[in-house]
């Protein structure tokens, strides 16, 4: 087929108006397990701590003489001071005047819009920030204050390489980051273990953490539940491609992917020992207008408490 000569097409037509869709596309992921799912706890300042006790070993030989005369006492065992810093979080936008004015697809004011996305990018941050493999400290005139991540805090529960290094030494403040081991490929005996240790120290692990290179792993676990719903009369059931819970020895746990972690990490948790705490919560700041445009800073000021980390646990060195 051919187009007869003198035929006008859209190739030289002048003033054809522009087909923008009034929508935008944004798939960039907003889930934040961590984030979402710790209780919301606050800093009454920069530094706060909060005291953990556990009870004595539990004994079959406690029997005693019927009149005995008590000439010594169980010394008293002092609770343990922990704590972490509130580091500051924030996000900066700039929008002239002229651009909040002139007509836009998708939305109205550029300056609205950047404020809820900026908004969810610093929800982003923190929950990376609660996965990451960051030390706290106190910090100086030169260096931010930083709270301390969940690889940082875990060091009683811990299954890692002979080569991995994790931050044992501290006693009151995660001060230090671990040392990653050689890598390896994660097993079920790694996820059972790491419960089992929580469990034994008195926690109640309800949640797996890990990424999507972890979970395709952990769904070929015997301990995962069936991949399919029951359901009533003649409608078809759906099948599931991914594991979303896991039957272990002590009890079950659910499994959920993260985006935001190192696929060397899987996080076993109790998310009962687990807060995110404020000393600021999230607000939008107007700064000073300086010249033909509005500029904001959205802010928190923020850390991360975990109330006891011998309810928790870490495989470490895992899915590379």
């Amino acid at each position: 087929m051919t187009m007869f000569t003198g035929t006008f097409a859209t190739y030289a037509t002048i003033g054809i108006r522009e087909d923008l869709s009034n929508q935008i596309s944004n798939i960039s992921p907003e889930e934040t397990p961590i984030l979402s799912g710790s209780k919301k706890g606050s800093f009454a300042t920069v530094f706060t701590e909060w005291q953990q006790d556990s009870l004595a070993a539990a004994v079959s030989t406690n029997k005693q003489l019927e009149g005995d005369d008590i000439t010594s006492y169980t010394a008293v065992v002092p609770t343990v001071r922990v704590g972490n810093y509130a580091q500051i979080s924030r996000k900066l936008l700039m929008v002239s005047r002229t651009d909040r004015k002139v007509n836009k697809a998708g939305r109205g004011d550029e300056y609205a819009y950047q404020v809820a996305k900026q908004g969810k990018e610093l929800k982003r941050d923190m929950e990376m920030t609660w996965t990451a493999n960051q030390a706290a400290n106190a910090g100086n005139a030169t260096t931010a204050r930083a709270t301390a991540g969940l690889t940082a805090w875990i060091k009683s529960n811990v299954s890692c390489t002979v080569t991995a290094n994790s931050p044992t030494g501290y006693t009151s403040v995660p001060n230090a980051t671990r040392t990653d081991g050689a890598a390896r490929t994660a097993t079920e005996a790694m996820l059972q273990s790491v419960i089992q240790k929580c469990w034994t120290a008195g926690g109640n692990p309800d949640t797996v953490i890990l990424t999507a290179k972890n979970k395709s792993v952990f769904s070929g676990f015997s301990g995962i539940a069936t991949k399919y719903n029951v359901l009533a009369g003649e409608k078809q059931g759906t099948i599931y491609g991914a594991a979303d819970t896991y039957v272990s020895d002590f009890g079950v746990v659910k499994i959920v992917a993260t985006r935001f972690a190192r696929d060397t990490d899987i996080f076993v948790l109790d998310f009962s020992l687990l807060e995110t705490a404020y000393l600021d919560k999230y607000q939008v700041i107007p700064m000073a207008k300086t010249g033909d445009a509005d500029k904001a800073m959205l802010l928190t000021e923020w850390g991360t408490k975990v109330l006891n980390e011998a309810g928790i646990g870490l495989i470490a060195d895992a899915g590379l």
